[in-house]
């Protein structure tokens, strides 16, 4: 499976940890990875954090970039459909339930670390190691 899609706490990291290294295997798994893939609501959240942390010219820049250098994904009626479906069964976020989604319909493992992803178990996950 090569193919990826990055949850919104991949990008948190990537931009604003406080760990050199974090950094560093964020940029490392970006250069590695050939078919990178983000939900739409990825790009509403990292617009929004960003715009809360840096202001609307930055979160302007990053969504760009997002775009640029990722194939976004719409939620279309199967994603949605799934995306109830997940979160009816783990009673997650909205947000999270259509990054699964994504995940699921790309047959692509989802680089995250966050807890409500991680116990999906139609979800295959990584993160940093």
């Amino acid at each position: 499976m090569s193919k990826t899609v990055y949850d919104t706490r991949f990008f948190m990291e990537h931009y604003y940890s406080a760990n050199g290294e974090t950094i560093r295997k964020t940029r490392e798994e970006l250069r590695k990875t050939k078919e990178r893939y983000i939900s739409a609501i990825v790009i509403h959240e990292v617009y929004r954090l960003t715009l809360e942390r840096e202001g609307r010219e930055v979160a302007k820049l990053r969504k760009e970039l997002l775009e640029k250098d990722f194939k976004v994904v719409d939620v279309n009626p199967e994603i949605a459909t799934t995306s109830a479906e997940i979160r009816h069964k783990y009673n997650i976020p909205l947000a999270d339930s259509v990054i699964a989604a994504t995940s699921v319909a790309l047959d692509a493992k989802c680089f995250t670390d966050d807890s409500h992803l991680k116990e999906i178990t139609e979800l295959k996950t990584m993160w940093i190691s």
